[in-house]
């Protein structure tokens, strides 16, 4: 017997371009269980296609892709009914690096009718030799369809392989991996059947899991996405759901359809109905699963951006060429069509269900801040996200939208107002409101992590433009306060000029304002990002960027008047209590908490000492 076996060399530089498949290529050693069965369903596509000419190609009944793991033994087997391989094609696709018999046979159907073309998943010819990261020798045993001979093809992986004849009862391909010493988590049922129904459980062939004799189904075999939608119940869609993303609840919304054309590829995307246990936050990748013909490739694709992140599902196509570990997907003009085609659905989806309100501020209040980051990171967006978005008020309770503020805009408004800070209930009490109310001008109200940067790009929405309250040097002299003001006090020029001497180093400017009605004081951007963007900056150490804010004095207030009205020494001293005051309006700290205590626990005193 020995004297039939055949020693060949690789066709390859076979040490380099191991070394690599095994330590570089894959990312994970569990990957070469799913390139094993992709070829091994491969031949039996290949053989059910073949079979539509030839009767005698007819799978039989029972046709599967079986794995065995054997603990005596080491080993671990993965067998099919396929097509097989006769000796010359053991040669060829197994003995020549980067040469796939899948990839000939698929540039053999190219005049052949698209519906009856197999899926033929395998397009490089590396992906075999990805058991040489689990194994330390590989036989392959296989018989050809309409051959009567078997042949084995062995090799450890070190430069050269044998054949030799062999028996094999029916065509097919046996794969006998001879399993390392470190490797001992695939001999275990339960952990093949996890990374079956992981990478290949929606495949049309059926692969069993061989346990202790008994065959145990380990894929459903049957891609929901693949189906019409009519022959789709609700439970069937929610069932996926929960399992596809690990949710608990009902979606918000289902989109399943499929595209035809330029780019083949099917969708079933949900939108969750609540949010996730995990904050959306942390993570600013899109995991929607991408499937090549079933078979799952991976959720890092991509395929929907950062700000539709919370979108979850799976995208599976015919048409995406895929690089040679089919783990690291090439950025092709094809890739680049499915995201886009599959983020202008989901927008349009989202888009219908805003104006049909179908509980729309559910979403918003689950999603909204995510959807924000559009507006900031997606130019081309932009117009289609503005729409999307929803705010707190000052006029009116409950969400509106920046049609509805339009909507309810005093004739001569030329802006949309809004102010940001952290917390919306800190917003709705905050002096920067005062001469909007007193005018009746609405302002919205923004407090996500996300609003101090969008608003500056989105710019303007229906020619409006969107305008910060906290910049300052507001002009709202058109609009008159309802119920009049009160003269200004006397001598307020030179209290203004006194405070700004004072507080040369901590301020931009120093001047009067009309926009407080209730409040001595308001800080405002004396140039530059508005207030919460300087806040941001400092916050991040980067105070240089952050600028100076400029104080406002309401000249009609009585305790300006009053300051006003004392000698300048006084003016000078009240400065910084002044700034401290409009600071604490702010929400932020006083510069010196404990000398600000002092100073307003003696004019307590004084007060209290004039009284008496």
């Amino acid at each position: 017997m020995s004297e039939t076996i055949e020693r060949h060399e690789f066709g390859a530089e076979v040490g380099r371009l191991l070394d690599l498949v095994v330590h570089a290529l894959y990312s994970d050693r569990e990957i070469f269980l799913r390139e094993l069965v992709a070829n091994a369903a491969d031949a039996m596509d290949r053989r059910r296609f073949e079979a539509l000419t030839s009767a005698s190609s007819a799978l039989p009944p029972d046709a599967k892709v079986r794995i065995t793991p054997a603990k005596e033994g080491r080993t671990l087997t993965i067998s099919d009914a396929g097509i097989g391989m006769a000796k010359e094609d053991l040669a060829s696709s197994l003995g020549t690096i980067a040469r796939s018999g899948t990839r000939a046979f698929s540039q053999s159907l190219e005049a052949a009718k698209a519906e009856d073309r197999p899926s033929l998943i395998g397009q490089f010819g590396v992906g075999f030799y990805s058991a040489f990261m689990v194994a330390d020798r590989v036989t392959v045993t296989s018989r050809k369809v309409g051959a009567d001979e078997a042949w084995t093809w062995a090799s450890e992986g070190q430069g050269s392989y044998t054949l030799e004849p062999a028996e094999r009862v029916e065509p097919g391909t046996d794969i006998v991996l001879h399993l390392k010493d470190d490797a001992d988590e695939y001999l275990e049922p339960y952990r093949l059947d996890h990374l079956v129904r992981k990478w290949a459980d929606f495949i049309t062939v059926p692969v069993a899991i061989v346990n202790e004799g008994k065959e145990e189904a380990a894929n459903q075999g049957t891609a929901l996405w693949r189906k019409p939608k009519s022959e789709i119940t609700e439970e069937q869609y929610a069932e996926f759901y929960r399992s596809v993303g690990m949710n608990f609840d009902k979606p918000w919304a289902t989109l399943h359809w499929r595209a035809e054309g330029q780019l083949d590829f099917a969708a079933l995307l949900f939108v969750p109905g609540m949010k996730p246990f995990q904050p959306i936050e942390n993570e600013r990748q899109s995991k929607v699963r991408l499937h090549v013909r079933r078979m799952f490739i991976t959720d890092e694709a991509e395929l929907l951006p950062p700000w539709l992140r919370f979108v979850q599902g799976v995208v599976d196509t015919e048409d995406l060429p895929l690089n040679v570990s089919r783990e690291m997907l090439q950025s092709t003009p094809a890739l680049a069509k499915i995201r886009k085609a599959v983020t202008g659905r989901v927008v349009s989806e989202l888009t219908a269900r805003s104006k049909k309100n179908e509980d729309y501020e559910s979403f918003w209040e689950n999603f909204g801040p995510v959807l924000k980051e559009g507006i900031y990171e997606d130019f081309e967006r932009r117009s289609e996200i503005a729409p999307l978005l929803r705010f707190r008020s000052s006029a009116v309770e409950g969400w509106t939208s920046f049609a509805e503020y339009i909507s309810r805009m005093k004739d001569g408004q030329e802006a949309i107002y809004y102010l940001v800070a952290d917390d919306v209930e800190a917003l709705k009490s905050s002096a920067q409101l005062e001469g909007f109310r007193a005018r009746g001008l609405e302002v919205l109200l923004l407090s996500d992590h996300v609003d101090a940067f969008w608003p500056e790009q989105l710019g303007s929405f229906e020619d409006k433009k969107l305008t910060s309250v906290t910049k300052g040097n507001l002009d709202l002299s058109k609009f008159a306060p309802e119920g009049g003001e009160a003269e200004p006090a006397e001598g307020i020029d030179a209290f203004v000029a006194a405070v700004k001497t004072a507080l040369a180093e901590e301020v931009s400017d120093v001047r009067v304002t009309d926009r407080l009605v209730d409040s001595a004081v308001v800080l405002s951007a004396g140039g530059g990002p508005d207030l919460q963007m300087q806040r941001l900056l400092r916050r991040a150490g980067r105070a240089s960027g952050a600028g100076k804010p400029t104080l406002e004095l309401n000249p009609r207030h009585a305790l300006i008047r009053a300051l006003a009205a004392a000698p300048e020494s006084d003016a000078a001293e009240a400065a910084g209590t002044l700034f401290d005051l409009a600071r604490i309006q702010d929400g932020d700290s006083p510069r010196d908490p404990a000398a600000f205590a002092r100073r307003v626990s003696s004019a307590l005193a004084q007060a209290h000492g004039r009284r008496e």
